[in-house]
């Protein structure tokens, strides 16, 4: 099946890809929003695949140099430039951009549908966003977009580690992002304050807890309180400290503490079922979050005298 976007294989296909990973996320109730790795060291020279028009834009940043780029639109020539690794790239979906395909590529576009800036808008309580600000072929220094992409690149290269919470938070963080340094939306002048009510920080938390797995999305936790992805997350976050997908993480982690204490249960069988992908995964997270392996914490767990 066909995706609608242009992203994933869609995308893919017109830079004569074979291969695209991406993410999809639907943290917005009217949008799809993805991110696509790009990538070919050794690409077949030509001008890139026409995308079908829409009312959205590709957002791209780009890992490598890749210099004197002709960059096309609306079916001719509109620049040639060289186009610097590390720098942000926009596209506009409605004038067909394209470009000539002749030297080694590496990058990730970020799809953002206009129903996705409409929706940050209407959260914001802010009037709707107009064209992005851009010129064709110019690149900016935007650090917020190297960071999330940098994330992002991560969780493409291991897919099934990579919760869905996480996703959603950072495709909505990239939203905003986009929509507040491109098209001039303005943050509220009194930001939200409060966090949760007790009762519904607790049934958040059981909700998340109840999938270690992260296959849940914050769009359906936050349709259960009827609030706004964004709102929700905000709340959640000054109610325990952590954005549910780290919060999350730490629930795994404490999960997995408790199963090592039953001493002959194997580690793989414990990563599985605290909600990690596999050891792997289980052996990279609980490192970084405790500072020691699994196995390190668990022999001196086990070998610590009780408690009198």
């Amino acid at each position: 099946m066909r995706q609608a976007g242009a992203y994933g294989q869609g995308l893919g296909r017109r830079f004569r890809l074979k291969e695209a990973p991406s993410l999809v996320t639907r943290t917005l109730r009217s949008a799809e929003l993805a991110v696509t790795e790009t990538r070919d060291d050794d690409p077949v020279p030509g001008l890139s695949g026409s995308m079908p028009s829409e009312d959205a834009y590709l957002v791209s940043l780009k890992f490598r140099d890749y210099p004197d780029c002709e960059c096309w639109e609306r079916g001719r020539c509109v620049i040639r430039t060289d186009v610097r690794g590390g720098a942000t790239y926009l596209y506009d979906l409605k004038r067909d951009p394209r470009y000539v395909i002749d030297k080694p590529f590496h990058s990730i576009f970020f799809y953002l549908p206009r129903s996705a800036l409409d929706d940050i808008a209407r959260q914001a309580g802010a009037p709707r966003v107009g064209e992005l600000a851009y010129e064709p072929g110019i690149g900016h220094d935007d650090a917020v977009v190297r960071h999330l992409g940098a994330s992002l690149v991560e969780g493409l290269r291991r897919p099934d580690e990579t919760n869905q919470l996480f996703v959603d938070h950072m495709m909505l963080a990239l939203t905003a992002h986009v929509a507040q340094t491109y098209g001039g939306l303005k943050r509220a002048t009194e930001p939200a304050r409060g966090g949760l009510a007790p009762w519904q920080e607790k049934r958040a938390c059981e909700r998340l807890e109840s999938d270690l797995a992260g296959k849940i999305s914050l769009e359906q936790v936050a349709a259960e309180f009827d609030l706004s992805v964004s709102h929700f997350s905000r709340a959640f976050r000054i109610s325990t400290g952590l954005p549910p997908h780290q919060w999350l993480l730490r629930q795994r982690v404490k999960a997995a503490k408790q199963l090592m204490t039953v001493r002959d249960l194997p580690l793989s069988e414990i990563a599985i079922s605290a909600g990690f992908a596999n050891q792997s995964h289980f052996t990279r997270v609980f490192s970084s979050v405790v500072g020691v392996s699994p196995g390190a914490w668990r022999r001196e767990a086990l070998s610590a005298p009780d408690e009198k």
